[in-house]
């Protein structure tokens, strides 16, 4: 008999209701719904999904990792966004214990650093401003799930051989991912003992266990011990910060997402109004040019966003990203380096192996793991919400107090386009999350972000829905791309026409294809109204989420 609460990659069904979730889980999703039936809100239950899905997905999230939040309160018909990413002590140098944990630093990568938790005082600042329902209330699922344990999946049990150098670096990580030795096989039940200790203590003391509280004290223990010099102070010094999301017009729509120091809005805004000055609408979708001018967009919009710093420390470079005359100067540029000459054979004679060994593609060096999830609900009163936590961007490598395991943090302080962070109090770092919005005549009408290379694929998602007018579902399914490489080098899913390849081979461009749906390449958790006005959800095909609903 199968297992429900383990699910595979491939196609996943639509779900329509009164009131629709998406998630990473279908034990995730489960607990979601339950919380909506019982008269908790889309805040409510996101809560209460976020921290059963750091019990149940401790590969991909953690309590200690961040929480970013962008909600539409249907009350007062405006939006929300919330960064609640983890934050690095102005006064204390970057920390990596044990020289990168597990050897990263010996093979060139720095790792990630210790950084100080922003999950909890996230969920707490969602509760305080949009729960209706009591704390402990929405923390019992999350017990619950750390007690009885849940099936692994041949997902979780991949990630977590790529992962397990990392995470088993310390005996308390070996304590939740090899509590009997081993890696939990699939199929297999994994418990976390100490886990449900710290729970049972959150649904007592509130989220201020983690700030204030024992578990804080605990975590700074554990870094002082590790030679870091945290102090409980510090766990405080940097709230959570609510502002209001980036918005854009695109083909009749407006596309909200989040601002500054995120990068996404502005990003997204860009390469939109890059491929509008170049002429998207009479494009082939899916075809050489669109391949040719979204990956030197791509590319473009990369570079362009290591310019994009803290507004309230840094001038606003989101307005230069979103100046019409820039994007038409950039789409020009792109333009002009369309070969006028067939280049097939240049790819033939420069690209393959020892092309692919120069760029480091299918490279065998170790580097830190990653992961996130992605949670969209819309409630029977019309509140939507889009919401990521994540294993990132928080807490001491490598390490687990009370059964909390940790990532640590990717901020650097150097000209990075993705993470990046100034040591100065009060700043919170430029990050690559995607909580989008999109809304018709003033309201959503689609929610939608992910997790996996979600800085390239949150807006190959806009152009297909807006631009090339898929639905939801068909649009998730198409295949996706990185940005373009310096070395011409173009990844993609392969389920490219034979016309697609040989058109951009001769715009001189040689692919390194992935697999047709690559887990790398995101799973969007989505919500939306059909052209009825039916609320529906989906779930990507590239991971093992579940899309329900309430009757």
């Amino acid at each position: 008999m199968s297992n429900p609460y383990i699910v595979d990659q491939g196609p996943k069904p639509l779900a329509s209701g009164k009131a629709v979730a998406s998630t990473g889980s279908p034990i995730v999703t489960e607990a979601v719904l339950e919380i909506l039936k019982a008269g908790g809100n889309a805040a409510d239950a996101a809560i209460a999904g976020a921290l059963v899905q750091a019990v149940v997905e401790p590969h991909l999230t953690s309590h200690a990792g961040m929480v970013s939040f962008l909600y539409w309160d249907a009350a007062n018909n405006n939006a929300h966004q919330l960064n609640s990413l983890g934050t690095l002590p102005a006064d204390l140098p970057a920390f990596r214990p044990i020289n990168g944990v597990g050897g990263w630093a010996r093979e060139g990568a720095p790792g990630p650093q210790a950084a100080i938790p922003g999950f909890m005082p996230g969920v707490a600042e969602m509760h305080r401003r949009f729960g209706t329902l009591p704390w402990a209330r929405l923390v019992e699922p999350a017990i619950h799930w750390a007690e009885h344990g849940h099936p692994v999946s041949s997902f979780e049990y991949g990630v977590n051989v790529f992962a397990a150098p990392f995470l088993t670096w310390f005996e308390e990580g070996r304590e939740v991912f090899m509590p009997a030795g081993y890696l939990t096989p699939v199929g297999a039940t994994m418990r976390n003992p100490k886990l449900a200790k710290t729970l049972h203590a959150l649904a007592a003391e509130g989220p201020e266990l983690f700030t204030t509280g024992q578990w804080a004290r605990d975590f700074v223990a554990a870094g002082n011990a590790l030679g870091w010099n945290v102090r409980l102070d510090h766990m405080t010094a940097n709230p959570p910060r609510w502002q209001e999301p980036l918005s854009f017009s695109h083909r009749g729509h407006e596309v909200m997402s989040l601002a500054p120091p995120e990068r996404q809005a502005a990003f997204c805004a860009l390469i939109l109004g890059v491929l509008d000055e170049a002429g998207i609408a009479d494009m082939e979708p899916f075809g050489a040019e669109y391949l040719f001018f979204m990956g030197h967009a791509l590319r473009l919009a990369e570079h362009a966003c290591g310019f994009l710093h803290d507004p309230e420390f840094f001038g606003p470079a989101a307005e230069t990203l979103m100046d019409r005359d820039y994007q038409r100067s950039l789409a020009k540029l792109i333009r002009a380096s369309m070969p006028k000459v067939d280049l097939t054979d240049h790819v033939k004679l420069t690209a393959g192996p020892s092309a692919m060994a120069a760029s480091g593609w299918n490279s065998a060096k170790s580097k830190a793991p990653v992961g996130s999830c992605e949670i969209s609900i819309v409630d029977a009163q019309g509140n939507w919400l889009q919401m990521m936590n994540t294993v990132q961007s928080g807490g001491i490598p490598g390490m687990a107090v009370g059964g909390v395991a940790m990532m640590g943090s990717h901020e650097q302080s150097s000209m990075n386009a993705h993470f990046q962070n100034w040591r100065v109090p009060g700043a919170r770092m430029r990050n690559i999350l995607g909580n989008t919005f999109v809304l018709k005549d003033g309201k959503p009408w689609l929610a939608l972000g992910t997790p996996g290379n979600v800085y390239a694929t949150v807006v190959q998602m806009l152009v297909n829905i807006l631009d090339f007018g898929l639905d939801p579902q068909a649009a998730s399914d198409a295949p996706r791309m990185l940005p373009l490489e310096d070395d011409y080098g173009l990844t993609v899913e392969s389920r490219l026409s034979p016309e697609a390849v040989l058109g951009i081979t001769a715009l001189g461009l040689h692919l390194k294809p992935m697999p047709a749906w690559d887990w790398n390449m995101g799973s969007f958790q989505m919500c939306w109204r059909d052209i009825g006005g039916s609320l529906m959800a989906s779930a990507d095909f590239r991971r093992t989420g579940v899309a329900g609903a309430t009757p």
